[in-house]
């Protein structure tokens, strides 16, 4: 199959067909409600975080965010591999999407570091809410990437004028 590319050179972050995949899913407006439900929730919690740092104060509403952050990050985890299979025929590591699912084990590994840490008692409170930190940075970075993502396909919807994509190369 020839591949596609826009006369800027930029290569389409979708082929037609997984558009109109993309476009006909449930699990696009699914991840569309859950991603910014999980960054308002990530949002508070930090608030709450930071608060306990600074002031010794609030550790259970902390943890507690922290944990429904986590479950936040787990479900879209899950439905966005859902999506993901639904778009591009693989649940994970599709080429379009390869190094914000790379970047996302990452967060997950940090965010299940700090509840194995918790139920483990393997830390003190103070460590853990530096490690909910890391996981929280490491969260930005992911959200930053697909956000990007988001901007390279509203370019492209711009960039889908006739004779604009062309096979094979730049026009």
């Amino acid at each position: 199959m020839p591949r596609l590319t826009y006369s800027s050179g930029r290569k389409p972050l979708y082929t037609p067909q997984e558009r109109a995949r993309r476009d006909s899913t449930r699990w696009t407006l699914v991840q569309g409600i859950l991603a910014p439900l999980q960054f308002l929730v990530f949002a508070v919690s930090l608030g709450l975080v930071l608060r306990f740092l600074i002031t010794g104060e609030g550790y259970a509403a902390a943890t507690a965010s922290i944990l429904v952050k986590t479950m936040f990050l787990y479900t879209i985890m899950v439905t966005g591999a859902i999506w993901e299979k639904a778009v591009f025929g693989q649940y994970l590591f599709a080429p379009a999407f390869f190094w914000e699912d790379v970047f996302s084990f990452a967060v997950i590994g940090l965010h299940t570091a700090y509840v194995w840490a918790l139920l483990t008692g393997a830390m003190p409170p103070q460590a853990l809410m530096t490690l909910a930190l890391a996981a929280y940075a490491a969260y930005v970075i992911n959200a930053g990437q697909f956000l990007l993502k988001l901007r390279a396909a509203r370019l492209d919807s711009a960039d889908r004028r006739p004779g604009i994509l062309t096979e094979g190369g730049a026009v």
